[in-house]
């Protein structure tokens, strides 16, 4: 199964729109995960448009009337995803980010999406691997437009990075 992860969109308030190598990517996914900052509805109904099916959280930035959850669960490809915005100091991020995903995981395989900081990151903590797609977008504070895919079956989790300037 193929998961695109996406976060910080930020649109409209300080990008005009998700780019069409993100969408193309969005698109081509079984799943769609995203870690809130849509910004507007008609940012979340362009995701939702793309996406053959989404799991979506609320961002600091979010409107209420988006009505997303804080905290969502999905499970895919044998993999739990625990999906948060990790909204909060950057000081202890990736630890609190950790300890929302050990306490809302199941047991097995259990990954943490979280965006908020527009900074790409894979890395474990505390047995936790937490992901960050960082901003699809490139709002600011971003340096560049990133997101996530990830491949899962059965229990495994391969994640490839994707830059703009790649594009």
């Amino acid at each position: 199964m193929d998961v695109a992860i996406i976060s910080d969109s930020h649109v409209p308030s300080r990008e005009p729109a998700i780019p069409d190598w993100a969408l193309d990517r969005i698109r081509a996914a079984d799943h769609v995960i995203h870690a809130g900052d849509f910004d507007a509805s008609a940012a979340l109904a362009d995701v939702r448009g793309a996406a053959s099916r989404l799991t979506a959280v609320a961002g600091n930035m979010d409107p209420r009337a988006l009505g997303l959850p804080e905290i969502e669960r999905v499970t895919l490809g044998g993999v739990e995803f625990v999906v948060t915005h990790g909204t909060g100091s950057r000081h202890d991020y990736e630890q609190r980010v950790a300890s929302i995903v050990a306490e809302e995981g199941s047991e097995g395989p259990t990954v943490g999406v979280a965006g908020h900081t527009h900074e790409c990151l894979d890395t474990t903590v505390d047995g936790v691997r937490l992901l960050n797609p960082g901003s699809v977008t490139g709002a600011s504070p971003a340096s560049e437009a990133t997101m996530l895919t990830a491949t899962v079956n059965d229990g495994d989790l391969s994640v490839t990075v994707h830059r703009e300037s790649e594009v």
